[in-house]
């Protein structure tokens, strides 16, 4: 059976949002206000957002090679505001090194 959206689900918490084609991971969950990870840039340079996607398919546009470096990339470690699923998908968030920015230093 063909689905116009894909369930994620976030491992940690069991948090489950829908998400559209095209449409990014952290885009989707801010959208059905399921909050399982940080919100920084949104534009793939902060690294706040980085999650490990542990099954499912997907596809990325570009990132902060510095916070994602092709190995990373390689073992499913991406910026949910830069993957795009394109089946249902399990991830988890994991926080890494990147200082944490108020919502005033990101404007």
């Amino acid at each position: 059976m063909k689905t116009d959206t894909f369930e994620i689900t976030e491992l940690a918490t069991g948090r489950r949002f829908r998400c559209q084609p095209r449409q990014s991971l952290l885009k989707a969950m801010e959208q059905t206000g399921k909050c399982a990870i940080p919100v920084g840039c949104r534009g793939g340079g902060c690294g706040l957002c980085k999650v490990q996607i542990c099954s499912g398919a997907f596809e990325c546009g570009p990132m902060s090679k510095k916070h994602v470096n092709g190995e990373a990339r390689c073992r499913g470690q991406v910026l949910a505001c830069r993957v795009y699923p394109l089946s249902d998908l399990t991830f988890e968030y994991r926080p890494s090194d990147v200082p944490v920015m108020t919502q005033q230093q990101i404007q």
